[in-house]
């Protein structure tokens, strides 16, 4: 496919960014700084700031599929559905957060004690992030949370996925590889399974 890939110099966009590449798929490698950018086959980078609707939407216009990596807080939800719509690109892919995944019935993981206070308002920006795609019925996109611990590890491509409730293995834990991770983002997007809702993956 040809993929445009927003957030690809970040710590899972990266990851991502590996992983359509090792795939054989076309990517745009889209960053505020492309020289972050390393060399791969059928990766071509491309500057842009994901706060201008007009120059982002230039950059991804002609994709088959949009994959954005970046931080809620450090961006605008409404701007980067504005980017994909304006460009026509049916198909969006997010890197989401866990924070609004259920850690229980009726309570968010953002809202239980056992979530780290510096991390709530990133989380909560994911869950309305997430709250806006769900009221988004033009455009075909998946939101894609991870677990509760998200960090560089193996390439395993073994790992559960989930709906909108916590993962947690037999010993309690929550956890993704953001290596396995990727692979989960890119089976999603090579074999889409999950059109307009959100999901989880987890060891």
């Amino acid at each position: 496919m040809n993929v445009a890939l927003i957030g690809a110099s970040g710590a899972v966009g990266s990851r991502i960014l590996a992983e359509l590449s090792r795939r054989g798929h076309a990517v745009t490698a889209i960053a505020r700084n492309p020289d972050k950018i390393p060399v791969m086959p059928g990766v071509t980078p491309r500057q842009a700031d994901v706060f201008d609707e007009i120059g982002l939407a230039q950059a991804i216009t002609g994709h088959d599929a949009v994959i954005s990596s970046v931080w809620f807080t450090a961006s605008d939800p409404a701007i980067l559905i504005g980017a994909v719509r304006r460009a026509g690109v049916e198909r969006y892919l997010v890197v989401g957060g866990a924070g609004s995944l259920d850690a229980a019935p009726g309570l968010r993981l953002y809202d239980s004690p056992e979530f780290p206070a510096e991390w709530v308002t990133e989380a909560k920006a994911g869950g309305a992030f997430l709250a806006l795609l769900q009221k988004t019925p033009d455009i075909d996109w998946t939101f894609l949370s991870p677990s509760a611990l998200l960090v560089p590890g193996e390439r395993t491509g073994r790992f559960r996925l989930g709906g909108d409730s916590l993962l947690r293995d037999a010993s309690g834990k929550s956890s993704i590889s953001m290596e396995d991770y990727a692979v989960a983002m890119v089976d999603e997007l090579e074999r889409p399974a999950h059109a307009r809702r959100r999901f989880t993956v987890g060891y």
